[in-house]
């Protein structure tokens, strides 16, 4: 199928959903964070380290707590440089094919800050920092684009692992089950745009691009996979769950050959993505 296509059928659907969906969630005035499970447990960065089994059950789930607020911070730091990419590309030169589908896409963006920004401020006060660092760089033509929207695929394909189990997890406190719901229904949709747009750029420019650039593209792509795991595996989120040695348990948990099958596991159509495609040349060392 090809984009103009893709983006026709996304927009129709898109546009058949009117209501907020922070909305159609019922929020309690208040949660404990160790009154229920916030992360499914098979899902948490202690999953298969000695930590899980050293652990009593009330602080398991008060860590999963913080693992959500740190889960939803990542999504609400990821969707920002979104939007604000999006806007930059809304009326761009060539963008005009994507343009019925972009409305759309930033909307549903700006709807998902919503309700994971009200999560962490009403429940925990705060978002976490984003501590990813970019710097300047220069590009060849069309690089630019292709980065930015390889990039939104990357994210999103590994959050949306984590939200179809976690939305069908009967488990799970009842807001956060919806929240994964919510937001799977609608980045289905945009990984759909996302790869057929990534796919048609890249076929566009890979007779174009130097050898160099190609590499350089699957180096760059190979690194942001790593550095958006690592952020899984946030210190501060130890600490607020009154855990004395978080770096100890980042690093175990980092290391741990059960929490590496799990990066794998949840990376794995988004790596045999960029593999097939010849995007990248070979696969992360997760």
């Amino acid at each position: 199928m090809s984009l103009k296509n893709v983006t026709q059928r996304l927009s129709q659907v898109s546009a058949k959903i009117h209501k907020a969906p922070v909305d159609t969630i019922e929020w309690p005035e208040s949660v404990e964070p160790s009154s229920a499970w916030f992360t499914s447990p098979k899902l948490m960065t202690i999953a298969g380290t000695s930590f899980e089994t050293s652990l009593n059950e009330q602080t398991r789930r008060r860590l999963s707590f913080f693992e959500a607020v740190n889960f939803y911070s990542l999504n609400i730091n990821g969707e920002k440089p979104l939007v604000e990419g999006l806007n930059k590309r809304l009326y761009a030169k060539g963008q005009a094919r994507l343009l019925p589908y972009l409305h759309h896409f930033l909307d549903e963006e700006n709807k998902h800050m919503q309700f994971f920004g009200r999560f962490c401020m009403s429940y925990s006060g705060k978002v976490y920092k984003d501590k990813k660092i970019s710097f300047p760089r220069t590009y060849v033509e069309g690089e630019e684009d292709f980065l930015f929207f390889a990039k939104v695929v990357i994210f999103e394909e590994i959050a949306d692992y984590f939200n179809i189990l976690q939305a069908a997890d009967e488990n799970l406190h009842p807001v956060a089950r919806k929240i994964n719901l919510l937001h799977h229904q609608d980045e289905a949709r945009h990984l759909t745009f996302g790869r057929q747009l990534v796919l048609e750029l890249f076929e566009e420019k890979k007779t174009v691009w130097s050898t160099e650039t190609l590499q350089g593209i699957s180096i760059y792509l190979l690194s942001y996979m790593v550095a958006t795991w690592k952020e899984y595996y946030n210190p501060e989120m130890y600490r607020d769950a009154g855990l004395s040695d978080s770096y100890e348990m980042m690093t175990e948990a980092w290391n741990c050959e059960a929490q590496k099958n799990l990066r794998r596991e949840a990376s794995s159509k988004c790596i045999r993505f960029f593999l097939d495609t010849g995007i990248i040349t070979e696969e992360p060392d997760l």
